[in-house]
């Protein structure tokens, strides 16, 4: 015998009309499955702050722009103002005749004590400086010590040492064209004959180059250079 098979036909909640069956829950994902949860604000990346540019140093210019030009000199900047032609700067003057002309010093002495004046001038002359090839020393009358005791050596060797010019020279006055001029040449008037001042002493100061010192009587020497030494 067959028997038909039952259909089972649900039944519906007359309120609400939905099925009685049981309501499935949706699978709660644990966060030890998924990862961490990430906060929005974490995940994004810390941007690296800009650097900001320091001041550009004032001689340094743009770049692609020329510098600033460098301001003229006073000088030029009055020239560049002033309309017109430069003019010319004047020539230079030619120095007076006076700074060419020896300065003279008159030591009053008598015949016999002007080679002790002119002694003491040139020990005065070295202590404040001057070198001893600076000075060159003259007699009218009897010869320096020193100038006799080279002479003993012979002419040639005398004036060897002149010519070398190292230490101070005494030569006769009477010999003054043969010497070389040097800075400061001292004069002794201690004898000798009577016109060999009167010829000498103009050339001696010829030779002088910076000073001429004379030591002798003031009348004879003034008669001679004049009357403003």
């Amino acid at each position: 015998m067959c028997h038909r098979p039952v259909r089972f036909v649900p039944v519906f909640d007359r309120c609400q009309l939905t099925p009685l069956t049981p309501a499935i829950e949706e699978p709660q994902i644990h966060e030890s499955a998924q990862g961490p949860r990430v906060t929005p604000a974490a995940s994004r990346t810390a941007q690296t702050p800009r650097p900001v540019p320091g001041p550009r140093p004032a001689a340094v210019p743009r770049p692609g722009r020329p510098g600033p030009a460098r301001p003229a000199p006073p000088a030029q900047r009055a020239a560049q103002a002033t309309a017109g032609p430069v003019p010319a700067a004047p020539a230079p003057t030619a120095p007076s005749v006076s700074a060419a002309v020896p300065q003279i010093q008159l030591i009053p002495a008598s015949a016999e004590g002007a080679l002790d004046a002119a002694e003491e001038a040139v020990d005065l002359l070295l202590d404040t400086g001057r070198a001893p090839g600076d000075i060159l020393v003259l007699t009218t009358g009897d010869p320096h010590p020193w100038a006799a005791h080279e002479l003993s050596f012979g002419e040639a060797a005398y004036w060897a040492l002149h010519d070398a010019g190292d230490d101070v020279f005494y030569a006769d006055a009477s010999q003054v064209e043969r010497a070389a001029g040097r800075p400061v040449v001292v004069f002794a008037v201690n004898g000798g004959p009577v016109g060999t001042v009167a010829d000498s002493l103009p050339v001696a100061l010829t030779r002088a180059g910076a000073l001429l010192i004379v030591c002798g009587d003031p009348q004879q020497i003034n008669s001679v250079l004049g009357a403003g030494v």
